[in-house]
């Protein structure tokens, strides 16, 4: 690719981030980013991707948008060869593929004349992820065989279009326009006056791979009017040829039940991955906001003696994925391990938690059929607890229920505060605009404090506005909080987990929209 040079002068690496889903970045992309002291990223890039970054990274935007280029390509050439002599590693993420209608070219052509090291990670272009997305193979032996990638935005400097209408037409079974809506009249035009049926499929595919992906599927002779009817705007491919009849049979992705969705999830920023991820399984674009933090407690000393006396210990109550966390560092702090607990029966509040414990080698001996306290007091309840010893490492804001409950039976129990859950110091602002702006089809809260916090970030008129979204609570609790505070149509899970409340939203959402609400 270019002479061997001393490594001293740092790196550059041309990275495809793909065409909007970030999972779609390549496993190299990812892990040269991961490596880079600079992100050079573009609009298209999805900004997402910028989390995998190092924290202390820097980062710079240059993207370019239609008639803004925030940055001139020779500024942007420029900076990446600057950085690089100046030892750095710099990742320049760019949508798609970087020699795919991404200038990646130029930019490798810069680094190569200044005798700068750089590679070319490959990424998935906009064309072949949209297409696919919108359930249209480019390819198909019963229709074509032949595909043909063009730009619909030529270089404007040049006076004479490279593009050979006539061979374009009728020469190459499916045809992918990039960069091409303002021209779409001019290529509609172009491929019909030099023989292409008027009535060859084309598929319209904006922001595709991403939550907010709109296809529109027309002729050559009417696309352009269709368009315009639903308003689609750059960025979008044009997909040309008779695969697009497929598009009915094959689609998968704009189908799910709550595909084009904003969701707020509530949780803490550190879970808040696991239920994101169920939603966007589901179709979704989870808005992540915290309206809570999850912090050590302020003294270690109740739990660490807990765990002192785990020899005379009887069982073990864990109620959250937290609770087990705090548990487990805490008894490793200690010296100990998973062995500590030979003889004590653990308690597990549901899957979660379980799932927490097995991460650790560990089987819960009791999971209720109720994920909740009260789920916990009906199993225990059932046996004498006279005497009977018991650990609960519980949160800060935990109720009193088992506590009381517990002695009351005659146990002897320690409940030590093994984590704090506490209103974040930010995110207000970004919630406030998102509820002024419209952007928000449902919330969903995971405990009694997210509902609390969230609504102690917001001013009156906010507050009228979530409760025009669709409310969605993972249990009884969190459901009993919400009437607590006025919202009378609130969406509960059938169970306390995060599968069941997606499946409930999604429920809720598809019936909204039914009777026209949404």
């Amino acid at each position: 690719m270019h002479d061997k040079k001393p490594l001293q002068s740092g790196m550059v690496y041309l990275i495809g981030a793909g065409p909007g889903d970030p999972g779609l970045i390549t496993v190299k992309g990812r892990d040269c980013l991961r490596r880079a002291d600079l992100v050079v990223y573009d609009y298209l890039a999805n900004p997402a991707l910028l989390a995998e970054a190092l924290c202390d990274a820097e980062r710079i935007f240059v993207g370019k948008t239609r008639g803004r280029h925030h940055r001139p390509q020779h500024e942007i050439n420029t900076l990446l060869v600057e950085q690089a002599r100046r030892g750095r590693i710099v990742a320049r993420l760019k949508g798609g593929d970087p020699y795919v209608f991404g200038r990646g070219g130029e930019e490798a052509e810069a680094l190569q004349a200044a005798g700068v090291p750089f590679e070319v990670v490959p990424g998935i272009s906009a064309g072949f992820a949209a297409a696919a997305y919108a359930g249209i193979p480019l390819t198909h032996r019963d229709f074509t065989t032949s595909l043909g990638l063009i730009t619909g935005h030529e270089n404007p400097l040049k006076k004479v279009s490279n593009l050979d209408w006539s061979k374009l037409a009728t020469g190459v079974g499916t045809l992918v326009f990039y960069m091409g809506m303002t021209n779409l009249a001019l290529i509609t035009e172009q491929l019909m006056a030099h023989g292409r049926s008027p009535e060859t499929p084309v598929a319209v595919i904006r922001w595709g791979t991403t939550p907010r992906q709109q296809t529109v599927c027309a002729t050559l002779a009417d696309v352009v009017a269709q368009v315009a009817r639903a308003g689609l705007k750059p960025p979008a491919i044009i997909v040309v040829g008779e695969v697009v009849r497929l598009r009915d049979k094959l689609r998968w992705f704009d189908n799910r039940p709550l595909f084009g969705r904003r969701v707020l999830v509530t949780r803490d920023r550190h879970q808040s991955r696991g239920l994101a991820e169920l939603l966007e399984a589901a179709g979704a674009e989870a808005v992540c906001v915290p309206t809570v933090r999850i912090s050590p407690p302020h003294c270690w000393s109740g739990l660490d003696q807990g765990i002192a006396d785990l020899t005379g210990t009887d069982y073990l109550i864990l109620t959250s994925a937290n609770g087990v966390t705090a548990f487990f560092e805490r008894l490793e702090a200690a010296g100990l391990d998973s062995r500590a607990l030979h003889g004590v029966q653990i308690v597990a509040v549901g899957p979660k938690t379980a799932a927490g414990l097995a991460a650790h080698g560990l089987r819960a001996d009791l999971v209720p059929r109720r994920f909740q306290a009260e789920g916990i007091l009906e199993l225990l309840l059932e046996r004498d607890l006279r005497g009977r010893r018991i650990l609960y490492p519980r949160s800060s804001r935990a109720r009193d229920l088992l506590g009381v409950a517990l002695r009351r039976a005659g146990a002897r129990l320690e409940d030590p505060v093994a984590y704090r859950v506490e209103p974040p110091p930010e995110g207000a602002l970004h919630l406030r605009q998102l509820l002024e702006n419209d952007q928000l089809d449902a919330v969903a809260f995971t405990s009694a404090s997210t509902v609390d916090n969230c609504l102690a970030m917001l001013d009156g008129d906010d507050g009228e506005r979530l409760k025009r979204l669709v409310i969605a609570a993972i249990g009884p609790l969190t459901a009993k909080a919400l009437r607590a505070q006025g919202f009378a149509a609130v969406v509960e899970a059938a169970e306390a987990t995060c599968e069941s409340l997606v499946a409930a939203l999604a429920d809720a959402l598809h019936t909204a929209y039914e009777r026209g609400v949404q």
